[in-house]
């Protein structure tokens, strides 16, 4: 037997701005002509319903802007526009229609498809592009703080399947992301704390700077944009240092180290129906997996409750009553989460925990009875959090 070995490099560029689509703004023009300056690229754009009803003038500039640049830039057509949130993720008819208008354009391999939205969107979009032609090029513009401070900046794309979350999906790096801040003046105040908690997250993971930075401003990341940017911009450029650096981005291993909290709040949004927003399940998780940290003796009390009152104090509720749901057979629902966890992870589990501020290490086993425990200390937040 012959064994040969073979590496693909991949660039990954990301761009922070503002007014993206602005003619007087080159970035787009310039990073669609970055390999093949002499062609006039096609590009397709696919909106998120929501971007679109709450920037009505969007078409419109699309439209300016081509005409602007009409050396680097040839629009296949209208644009398409496709439901925002989850709902987008967990119908396959969606990425299979995007499928049937790249059919019926006639894009290649050399073409663009531009897609503008949040999370869910991002992720159903740049599937379809993936399985179309073995892959068509991707342009990422986020355009919710949890996008642009994380899942727009992944290589992972995917739907939910079988009532599980991200069952069918591939491992492509987009061609570009443009974090446009503007698009974050449009959001909901929910939405715009919900995002805050990837930032969270990688600080307590990897950078105990960035952590106290974000506590010396909790009132404020919310509500000012220069610290919400700057949050962003930290968060999205520690997601992509840790692909480009941990010598295994499309996780052929099984450790998924940047998905602290991550188990339990892929449950915990398929057990509301997604009436939990991603970041709010994943505040709740990542609470969960510091109440366990604590009952193990991974982690000081004193730690797991400062980063608690920190979610606090942003927003977020530590409480929903979907963690005492129990199946048939009594078990607590959620530990069937971490059953499924274990499953998609390639049937070891490995689940990344806390030690200190910016130390994280990582266990093969979950004691679940000291989880039911864990989840017994979250109740105690429960009286703030009456109505959810």
């Amino acid at each position: 037997m012959s064994l040969y070995n073979f590496s693909v490099p991949f660039e990954f560029p990301l761009h922070f701005t503002q007014g993206v689509f602005d003619r007087s703004n080159p970035l787009l023009a310039t990073i669609v002509s970055r390999l093949e300056p002499a062609r006039r690229h096609r590009v397709l754009f696919v909106i998120d319903e929501r971007v679109a009803a709450t920037t009505p003038n969007l078409f419109d500039q699309l439209l300016g802007y081509a005409a602007a640049y009409p050396d680097q830039i040839a629009l296949t057509g209208p644009p398409v526009i496709v439901p925002g949130g989850e709902a987008v993720k967990n119908d396959i008819a969606h990425p299979l229609a995007l499928l049937k208008v790249i059919n019926d354009v006639g894009l290649d391999r050399q073409s663009f498809i531009a897609v503008i939205g949040g999370g869910a969107v991002l992720d159903m979009v740049s599937f379809a592009a993936a399985i179309a032609h073995r892959g068509i090029r991707v342009l990422r513009f986020p355009t919710t703080v949890l996008a642009q401070a994380d899942s727009g900046v992944g290589v992972k794309n995917s739907i939910n399947l079988f009532g599980k979350k991200n069952f069918v999906g591939t491992f492509v790096p987009p061609f570009a992301v443009i974090n446009d801040f503007d698009f974050l003046d449009t959001l909901e105040r929910r939405d715009r704390i919900a995002g805050v908690i990837e930032a969270v997250k990688v600080a307590l993971l990897k950078d105990a700077a960035f952590f106290e930075d974000l506590a010396a401003n909790t009132a404020r990341v919310v509500s000012d944009n220069t610290v919400l940017h700057r949050a962003i911009t930290r968060s999205a450029e520690l997601h992509v240092q840790h692909i480009c650096g941990n010598g295994d981005p499309f996780e052929l291993g099984s450790a998924r180290p940047l998905d602290f909290g991550h188990w339990a709040a892929h449950k915990l949004e398929s057990m509301t129906a997604h009436r939990l927003r991603h970041g709010e399940a994943v505040a709740i998780g990542i609470a969960l997996d510091l109440a366990y940290s604590v009952r193990k003796g991974f982690l000081p009390e004193a730690t797991a409750t400062r980063v608690v009152r920190v979610l606090e104090t942003i927003g977020f509720q530590l409480w929903d009553d979907a963690l005492h749901e129990r199946g048939h057979d009594g078990t607590l629902t959620l530990i069937q989460g971490l059953r499924e966890f274990r499953e998609h992870l390639g049937g070891e589990l490995h689940i990344t925990l806390l030690r200190d501020i910016g130390r994280s290490f990582e266990v093969t086993e979950m004691d679940e009875d000291a989880i039911v425990e864990s989840i017994g200390d979250l109740a105690r937040f429960r009286p703030a959090n009456v109505g959810r």
